[in-house]
């Protein structure tokens, strides 16, 4: 039997798709299921890295809250979009990947029974963290129409802030590829002020962003600094998934009780990975560019050739919704289908926020790149129409 805090802790459902996809071992197969990618990782972090494998230096528990030298490219980085400076020493701990870093700002922030804002949909990943730090969910919906979604603000007005001790948020979200505007943000900021509550900026994808939109930081509004707590990474950006480094940049008060979980969690992150990702964060301004240029491509194939289906077009990040309900279908069907009919990995999005998540499939378009996704549309009309 499992314990109570598991109760409502739920597959994300990419675990289940990925290992069944792998299973088939077929090449033909395309791989939109998990956030994999194939955009190649910066070679001055590889370099980094491999020297770090000989050197007694990244062989150490020390410091516990992270290499000095990547606290200050993360305080710096974090700095620049959000037009204020932080410091290295008491405003940053770096973390074992951006979710870690997540799940150490709940456990220092929440109460049993706290509310937390998050959007819908969602990452499943972040609802089950919210849970598992005692928190209780507080959806407000992303609208989806032909442009792309937006923020429901006029939900967002009729919330009572007065339970809710943090929002989680995060632009572009994932999965929808949704990024607040700049009205968005400062109606978010608005509401955080009201709630007196944390907002904890996820900005794993900060910077993939489409058709020259703009980094918008919620510690750049009047009086939000105090209030806003960044965690970003080095897994969707860098392109350095295994590496397993993120980083939360925050005011000092709470930064010190998030040191305090993180050192009595994961006690300190891989010695031999954290050089190489301030190398990265130091360096790679340009292949961050490239990126976000690379993957605007593949999602605008993905659009040209899903046209007849129900496509939102993202924003930002490196993955899109297509709603299978107009098709009577529920997105576990649909996902069942492609797989077996049109050789598509591709995740339901069922736990992915409230009950209408499961009209939606989800295509990752970060692991493959256009010439293997030209023909997509065939391969859908032939598994769903």
């Amino acid at each position: 039997m499992s314990v109570s805090r598991l109760n409502h802790i739920s597959k994300i459902g990419v675990e289940q798709m990925g290992d069944l996809a792998d299973s088939l071992r077929d090449p033909q197969v395309l791989r939109l299921e998990n956030l994999d990618t194939n955009i190649a990782p910066p070679e001055a972090a590889v370099r980094f890295t491999q020297n770090a494998v000989l050197d007694d230096d990244a062989n150490s528990y020390l410091p516990f809250v992270g290499l000095e030298r990547l606290r200050e490219a993360a305080c710096r980085l974090v700095g620049q979009h959000a037009r204020t400076e932080y410091d290295w020493q008491s405003e940053c701990v770096i973390s074992a990947g951006g979710l870690s870093g997540v799940l150490n700002v709940l456990l220092a922030t929440l109460e049993e029974g706290d509310e937390v804002l998050l959007t819908d949909p969602t990452y499943v990943g972040l609802i089950n963290r919210v849970r598992l730090a005692g928190g209780v969910p507080r959806y407000v919906g992303l609208v989806p129409g032909m442009s792309g979604w937006h923020l429901d603000t006029e939900a967002l007005e009729k919330i009572d802030p007065r339970p809710v001790r943090a929002a989680v948020l995060m632009s572009p979200s994932m999965p929808t590829g949704a990024v607040f505007s700049r009205n968005d943000w400062h109606r978010l900021s608005e509401f955080c002020r009201r709630a007196d509550c944390w907002l904890i900026n996820n900005t794993a994808m900060e910077r993939i962003l489409f058709d020259d939109r703009e980094v918008i930081h919620p510690a750049s509004f009047p009086d939000m600094r105090e209030r806003v707590i960044t965690v970003g990474s080095a897994s969707k950006e860098y392109r350095m998934i295994g590496w397993r480094v993120g980083w939360v940049v925050g005011p000092a008060g709470i930064l010190a009780d998030v040191a305090r979980v993180s050192i009595a969690n994961v006690v300190c992150q891989t010695g031999i990975a954290m050089g190489a990702v301030a190398t990265a964060i130091n360096e790679d301004e340009e292949g961050v560019v490239a990126a976000a240029i690379e993957l605007q491509h593949r999602r605008d194939l993905l659009l040209d050739e899903l046209s007849d289906f129900g496509v939102v077009p993202p924003h930002g990040g490196w993955s899109m919704l297509v709603d299978v309900s107009p098709l009577g279908l529920d997105g576990s069907a649909a996902s069942e289908r492609l797989l077996n009919d049109a050789q598509i990995a591709a995740t339901a999005m069922i736990n992915w926020g409230t009950a209408h998540c499961a009209n939606y499939v989800r295509l990752v378009f970060s692991n493959e790149s256009v010439a293997r996704l030209e023909g997509i549309g065939a391969r859908f009309r032939r598994a769903l129409l």
